[in-house]
């Protein structure tokens, strides 16, 4: 068994926490108990991975979604108080770490989707470096690329581009970076994979000839919290098990 504050101190350190300018708190979010001998991981803190954490007697639940964003209301009420008391309840500490978890260099989300699909990385770069650029093993057909995508992370991607258009250099950020796909433009990408799409992606793929792909916040963002959650049972000799709720955004 360890403390709470030794889990937090170490995650902070190891992810460079403070470095990071995010939407919302890194760390401890609710204080539960301050000892901790299980950790529940998850993409998010929702109320089934709360009320799975519950039914694991986990002492800590570790998130890459949060809670407390900007852009949401500030009040404790509806579902966020269903939630919040939940977590009181049982004592349970909800950690969560979110651009720190994407951009680390061996447990983030980024560098975990490339390890999953085989892609090399070859450099960060854009806002808070939090872009990646690499090759693919071989190269293939934006169809092929698609195909192999949809096989590693059990989801139909949504693919934008000509599918017989040949794909080797590709750039990629997880989670809801659609907004960055301009920078992949310019960085000389063939393709540019993340989670999520808006209307104006569209243009610009069949305007520039660079193919988009969105593979699903959650499908790309499953991997990160997982291997954190695997460092600090290596770390501590806490038990740590995972939830992974079937959200197919």
């Amino acid at each position: 068994m360890t403390t709470r504050q030794e889990i937090l101190a170490w995650c902070d350190e190891t992810l460079q926490a403070a470095a990071y300018k995010d939407y919302a708190p890194n760390g401890l979010q609710v204080e539960g108990r301050e000892e901790v001998a299980k950790i529940v991981t998850s993409v998010t803190a929702s109320k089934a991975a709360i009320d799975f954490a519950v039914a694991e007697h986990a002492d800590m639940l570790l998130v890459h979604h949060g809670m407390f964003w900007k852009s949401e209301p500030l009040t404790i009420t509806g579902w966020k108080k269903a939630r919040i008391e939940t977590l009181l309840k049982h004592q349970i500490n909800m950690v969560g770490y979110h651009l720190p978890l994407d951009g680390h260099a061996e447990l983030g989300n980024n560098a975990q989707l490339a390890k999953q699909l085989g892609w090399q990385t070859e450099a960060c770069f854009g806002e808070q470096n939090l872009l990646n650029i690499g090759s693919t093993a071989q190269v293939q057909t934006l169809a092929q690329f698609a195909d192999g995508l949809e096989s590693v992370l059990r989801r139909k991607p949504l693919v934008i581009g000509d599918l017989d258009k040949q794909i080797k250099r590709v750039a990629w950020c997880t989670g809801g970076a659609q907004g960055f796909f301009q920078e992949a433009i310019e960085a000389g990408a063939d393709v540019y994979v993340t989670g999520e799409v808006s209307e104006a992606q569209y243009h610009l793929s069949n305007e520039t000839g660079v193919a988009f792909v969105g593979a699903g916040h959650h499908a790309t963002e499953r991997y990160g919290v997982r291997v954190l959650g695997d460092a600090l049972a290596h770390r501590f000799g806490v038990q740590v098990c995972h939830f992974d709720e079937n959200n197919p955004v």
